[in-house]
């Protein structure tokens, strides 16, 4: 019979004639490597997740890349070291054309597409949305809602900037907001859902405050979602100024039946907050405090933040004196209920259309090593206003300090305080003196002194006149509806600012010679006019450089780095009055698209220039740029594809000649 034991002969058994202290070596060694066996394979397979995740697909699924507005990506396969090899991979063509008998023409291509699924959605200047593949750009549908079939154009002309993915369980859907229609597409078919609303959309001008022309409303921006909840607001053209013109309202309806879940309205009603900063009862007529850019969520608190724009008119506001909540206002409501958390006026009695325009940026940043969940506004003016973005204080200090006042505008009253904030700084130049004129030669600037000494001017917030005023910055912004990309990486944010003055000239309405398209509508006492801002035909008032690129440290409320952005203008390179004189590379490109900033450490950004850029993201030096044969209409967006390859897209051209350009490092082969 064999000796079982000897057999089966254990490791353990059978060192048990080894003295102890050998073998409680040879067990400490054996479990060491054990555990070194283990940490190998699980590093091992970690290491492949991880590289499995660094190579998966890179959606872009919103606007601004994210709800929360950061325009960031964490692709990184076109980073600082190959992105000079960029070149372009293909482009899509809207094909859009006037159309004389609806009396439209389209506008800029100022889309950003959103990408889901290996598919990027995209809206033209006519409103379409169009489906194509994320590899080739190949067109897979396009739905047409023939929204240029109403008589009045909207108010920025026929343009159009985003849609909204939204998944439900399966299915994709399509959200689109367009002139006074919020449409649900399915996103296989490019066709209504026909269980939204009305037969797949619904009327946004129904049950807001008072009956109006719904044709005078309009849309241009991407609808936000929270959970089952689709949220829009509206475009409402600056020119429309009579009492009763159309009302500003945040809508939000179910996202799978179309019906109504609340509203919000910007001017308030009897009984609710706001409504005293309104005199002379002029809540009670006064339209417009829309919110006609992009909005933020913020998914796990459930919140919503609203930039709102200038009430009804921009640049006169003798009958509705007061501060005007909820007007240009940064407002945080329930997303689930439209009840307000907290807000935050920017501008009081705004007479300069300093509307909020900018996506606001949901940003972590560390301040004198408190972790803080802040919201981050950019401005028109330059500046940025950050927030707790749950309780509404401030991060750092905002100061109401007296602005100026003086007007010969009757029946005006300017408000005498504004908020500035402490930190960070303004990136945009506000003001206008003397010291500022265009100084390339001395006679230049003699003569830009002495067009600017004919209008008023003096330090932000100078009021409109009837001599005229130069604003600065202009009503376009400093920044614009672009807004600030932001590096969670680093806590930088990136701004695009353009420095182009404003000449604001009040004159009485007359409606036989008024130059506002909508004059026989106007109830209004006086409007602006406006004039240009040049001199010698043709030359800026201000010295260059007419835009700048900075990063904003949000961690320290301080800049990291500013640089000029854009060739400029060829009108001033090729002026007669500039010949012989040697001008720099970087003159400045006005414009109100924003950037986009990735892992790979890099800041993209056409910015309204004829060409694409990329920046190092650390230090602002300028790595790559590719000359187009149209301007930059859009803020770009990138991704990578199914094929694991990263595209940087981005909308160019308006009326007929508009293309869609992805750009792509070279394929292997």
């Amino acid at each position: 019979m064999l000796n079982h034991n000897h057999v089966t002969l254990s490791p353990l058994r059978h060192e048990t004639g080894r003295p102890k202290a050998m073998r409680e070596h040879s067990t400490v060694w054996r479990e060491t490597m054990r555990t070194v066996t283990l940490i190998v394979f699980l590093g091992a397979v970690a290491l492949v997740g991880t590289q499995s995740l660094d190579r998966a697909l890179v959606e872009w699924p919103y606007f601004s890349g994210d709800l929360a507005g950061s325009k960031y990506s964490t692709a990184a396969d076109i980073n600082r070291e190959n992105v000079g090899r960029l070149q372009v991979a293909w482009e899509w063509r809207s094909n859009e054309q006037p159309l004389p008998e609806f009396k439209v023409v389209p506008g800029n291509f100022a889309n950003t597409p959103t990408m889901v699924d290996n598919v990027l959605y995209l809206s033209t200047p006519y409103n379409r949305v169009a489906a194509l593949d994320a590899e080739s750009g190949r067109e897979l549908w396009v739905y047409d809602p023939r929204s240029y079939e109403d008589v009045q154009p909207q108010g920025t002309g026929w343009t159009h900037r985003g849609v909204t993915p939204w998944r439900d369980g399966d299915n994709l859907r399509i959200f689109l907001a367009t002139k006074h229609r919020l449409i649900s597409l399915d996103a296989k078919t490019g066709k209504p859902v026909q269980t939204f609303g009305s037969k797949g959309e619904v009327d946004l001008s129904k049950g807001l405050r008072w009956e109006f022309d719904k044709v005078l409303l309009s849309n241009q921006s991407a609808p936000v979602v929270y959970k089952d909840i689709v949220i829009v607001g509206s475009g409402i053209g600056d020119r429309l100024m009579f009492r009763n013109d159309p009302p500003g309202a945040v809508r939000a309806y179910n996202a799978r039946t179309g019906k109504e879940v609340w509203t919000f309205h910007m001017v308030p009603r009897p009984g609710e907050v706001g409504i005293e900063t309104w005199g002379d009862d002029s809540w009670a007529f006064t339209g417009h405090a829309n919110v006609w850019g992009s909005m933020a969520v913020d998914i796990q608190r459930g919140l919503v933040y609203l930039p709102t724009s200038t009430p009804s008119n921009d640049y006169y506001g003798g009958r509705r004196p007061g501060a005007n909540l909820f007007a240009e206002t940064l407002v945080c409501l329930d997303a689930a209920t439209g009840k307000r958390k907290w807000h935050f006026q920017t501008t009081h009695h705004g007479l300069w259309d300093y509307d909020l325009t900018a996506t606001p940026n949901l940003v972590t940043i560390t301040v004198n090593g408190r972790r803080i969940d802040a919201v981050a506004e950019v401005t028109k003016q330059g500046f940025t206003f950050v927030f707790d973005r749950v309780t509404g204080e401030p991060v750092w200090p905002i100061e109401e300090r007296p602005v100026p006042t003086d007007t010969n505008v009757p029946g005006e009253r300017p408000y005498p305080t504004q908020p500035f904030p402490t930190k960070p700084p303004a990136f945009g130049l506000q003001g206008f003196t003397l010291d500022d004129a265009f100084d390339l030669t001395p006679e230049l600037k003699e003569a830009a002194q002495a067009e600017i000494k004919k209008y008023r001017y003096g330090p932000l917030y100078t009021p409109p006149s009837m001599q005229g005023t130069l604003q600065r910055p202009h009503d376009v912004g400093a920044a614009g509806w672009g807004g600030a990309a932001f590096d969670p990486e680093t806590g930088l944010l990136y701004v695009k600012s353009s420095d182009n003055p404003r000449l604001t000239k009040i004159e009485k309405l007359d409606r036989a010679t008024s130059r506002n398209p909508f004059a026989s509508l106007s109830d209004a006492e006086y409007v602006d006019v406006g004039g240009r801002t040049t001199f010698m035909d043709g030359l800026p008032l201000q010295k260059p450089p007419y835009a700048t690129l900075t990063a904003i440290d949000l961690n320290r409320g301080e800049f990291r780095w500013r640089v000029p952005f854009g060739k400029g203008s060829d009108l001033i390179r090729t002026h007669p009055a500039l010949k012989g004189i040697a001008l720099p590379d970087r003159l400045g490109t006005l414009g109100p698209p924003g950037a986009i900033v990735t892992r790979g450490g890099l800041v993209f950004i056409g910015g309204g220039d004829n060409a694409l850029y990329a920046f190092d993201k650390a230090t602002g030096k300028e790595l790559w740029y590719s000359e187009l044969p149209r301007l930059t209409r859009g803020t770009p967006m990138t991704y990578r594809s199914r094929s694991l390859r990263q595209f940087v897209v981005i909308a160019t051209g308006s009326g007929s000649d508009t293309a869609l350009v992805a750009y792509a490092l070279p394929e292997n082969r």
